[in-house]
Parts: C-alpha cells; sequence; structure tokens
C-alpha cells in the first residue's frame, strides 16, 4: 500500500536514527567538521559520539557545522515526488540556519521534472529536541489519518507553543559562535558563572545565570514548571524530552529529578513520557559539549 504522505527533516532534529527508522522519517543530515576544510556528514560519516568525544579531547578547538545543500534535499524528495507521495519537510529555524532554503530550491528543482509534487516546507521556527518533537508530532498526524492539508495546518498551530529551557557547560563556545556578547562571556569564564536561556519562536532569550551547574538545572526545572503553569497544569497536553551532550549519566540523573520535582507538584507522569536525546553537532557547535534542558511543545492530537 502506497504512503499517503512522507516526512522529512534536516539533521536538526537530533531523533535517534532507530526511532526515525521506526516512524518512517527521512533526515537530511547537516555536515560537521574540525578543520574548516573536511565536511562529514552527521550520523552517517560521523557518530554523534564521535564527534562529542573530539569535542572533549581537542579542547580549544571549535567545529563547525554547514546546512545540507538543496542537491541533499533533492536526493531526498525526488523518490517521493516520482510515486507521487506528498511530503512535508520540516527544517530548523531560518534564524540559525539557510536549510529552508535548501529545501525551497530543491522543491523548485524536483517541480520542474515533476510538476504535479505536491511538497510542504516548513520553518519549525525551533532546533534539536525540540524540532525533534515537531517533527514526531507531525508523524503522529500523519498516522492518525489525517488529512495533509490539515496536518499542515494543525503543525502551524502547535509551533508556536513549542520551548527549549536549557543551560551549558560555560560560555566560551556561546561567545565563539556569536551567540551572546563577549563582556558577558569574559564575565562568565572569570566568574564560573553560566546562562540559562530560553528559545521559542526562532530567538534566543536569557532567563537567568547561575555559578554551578546545579543552580542553572535546577532554573531549567523552574522555568518549565512555569511554562505548565502557565498553560494550565494540563502536562498531558504536552510532548517533552531532555536534550543532554557528553554526559548521559548527567542526562539520567537530571530526569530523575525532574520526575521527583513534578510528581512533588501535583504532576502525574511517568518516566518513558520523557525521553532522552541527545543534541546533534548543528547546536552542540554553539553550545560545547555540555549542553542540558528540555524541549516542550503541544502535541498535535488534542487531548480530552
Amino acid at each position: 500500500m502506497k504512503e499517503r504522505y512522507h516526512i522529512i527533516s534536516d539533521g536538526s532534529c537530533d531523533l535517534p536514527r532507530e526511532l526515525v527508522k521506526e516512524k518512517n522519517i527521512t533526515v537530511v543530515p547537516f555536515y560537521v567538521s574540525f578543520d574548516d576544510e573536511n565536511y562529514l556528514k552527521e550520523n552517517v560519516e560521523i557518530g554523534i559520539r564521535d564527534f562529542y568525544q573530539q569535542m572533549v579531547d581537542r579542547k580549544g578547538v571549535y567545529p563547525k557545522s554547514s546546512m545540507p545543500s538543496a542537491q541533499d534535499y533533492v536526493e531526498a524528495f525526488q523518490p517521493y515526488a516520482r510515486e507521487g507521495i506528498p511530503l512535508i519537510c520540516i527544517c530548523i529555524t531560518t534564524k540559525f540556519s539557510g536549510s529552508m532554503q535548501s529545501a525551497l530550491n530543491a522543491r523548485s528543482i524536483v517541480q520542474e521534472s515533476f510538476p504535479e509534487a505536491k511538497i510542504t516546507v516548513i520553518d519549525a521556527t525551533v532546533n534539536t529536541v525540540l524540532q525533534g518533537l515537531y517533527v514526531l508530532e507531525a508523524a503522529a498526524l500523519r498516522d492518525s489519518g489525517m488529512a495533509y492539508e490539515a496536518v499542515v495546518a494543525r503543525l502551524e498551530e502547535i509551533r508556536k507553543t513549542g520551548r527549549i529551557f536549557f543551560t551549558v557547560g560555560d560560555m566560551e563556545y556561546l561567545k565563539h559562535g556569536g551567540r551572546i556578547g563577549k563582556v558577558s562571556a569574559v564575565a562568565g569564564s572569570v566568574l564560573g558563572i553560566r546562562p540559562v536561556i530560553t528559545l521559542k519562536e526562532g530567538e534566543i532569550f536569557p532567563s537567568g545565570i547561575g555559578r554551578g551547574r546545579k543552580r542553572t538545572t535546577e532554573k531549567t526545572i523552574d522555568l518549565l514548571l512555569e511554562y505548565l503553569e502557565e498553560n494550565g497544569r494540563r502536562i498531558d497536553r504536552y510532548s517533552i524530552a531532555i536534550g543532554y551532550g557528553y554526559d548521559f549519566q548527567e542526562a539520567v540523573e537530571f530526569r530523575e529529578h525532574t520526575l521527583e520535582v513534578l510528581q512533588g507538584k501535583g504532576y502525574s507522569i511517568e518516566k518513558d513520557r520523557i525521553p532522552l536525546y541527545q543534541i546533534g553537532a548543528t547546536i552542540s557547535v554553539h553550545t560545547g559539549p555540555y549542553p542540558l534542558g528540555f524541549g516542550i511543545i503541544e502535541k498535535g492530537i488534542s487531548q480530552p
């Protein structure tokens, strides 16, 4: 039986490969380089664990990422266009990357050969594990039997609800990537102060600072609680994930603590409702090897 329509995302979605396969999603990878010359496809030519190990082992060397090309997207789109299968392609926020423009260029190229090809390209306005949650919601809507146009409309509705609340190991990578002012970075390196950051609708907003990892990770939990309070405490209406970098064990312990806090505040939620996803190279080249925090977005299929 021919697929009704297919979901594609760029590699910023940071979904595990086995989950991508299970949910029948195509990922067009970003590229990463440690020498500014040799760029490797993430999760194809270089694994994310190897990438992080190099970051940790080669301190002071700042890797760079590069977006997928139009040709990369053409190769992803063409097999479906040839079969007459409509596509929904979800790309990292245009504030961070030109990946969406590559996808739009590819759509034009593919439609020259297949004029009837239906390809909707969506600016996620988010990135990393939150983009992954958004892509999973797209797949859930597709699998529910919802019509193509209705899925696109629903994705537009829930997009604005997405938030990332996270912290980093230090400010050096943010400074190097131009994501914060140099004065703040210098103060952070001297005083051991780390930022807490909110990302929404494609923009980064400072949400506090703290001395030490425990204080900043607690602040991310506070931000999650504030978001839930502001939105009626209906935690069942939302998809939540924890994004982490090099340190998987820290993420495991952070989830356990988060569950204790949530349950202590009267929220009923099980561990498997908060999956752990490793943040990929597209974002970690800016955050360094120790990002940690939450992605949250309203579910596409409304809860009663």
